[in-house]
């Protein structure tokens, strides 16, 4: 897997957050805690009231609302992605194919 120059500051965590968000197929098990603590590390995360939470990543905003349980459902993982690449953490394709851009 190669990383975009921009994802170098991140930890281990974060990257294999990073990893785990642009898997195919989509993992079913990425917790909620993980992407925030990626998120506050290249942006900013704000509650929002009624529970709500804005994401700003570069020039992307994005509002979540947080899991019920510990892990992000699929549509989360698709936000994400489109936030993500358009704010240039995208992942290169792997040496093994899979991952997306």
């Amino acid at each position: 897997m190669s990383l975009t120059p921009e994802s170098e500051h991140l930890n281990n965590h974060h990257r294999s957050t990073l990893h785990r968000l642009f898997q195919h197929p989509v993992s079913h098990n990425i917790e909620w805690k993980a992407v925030v603590s990626l998120l506050e590390a290249i942006g900013s995360v704000t509650e929002q009231p009624h529970g709500k939470v804005a994401v700003v990543v570069g020039s992307e905003t994005e509002y979540f609302d947080p899991p019920v349980h510990k892990d992000i459902d699929t549509q989360a993982v698709v936000n994400l992605r489109r936030m993500l690449s358009g704010a240039g953490y995208g992942l290169e394709a792997g040496r093994d194919g899979s991952t997306v851009q």
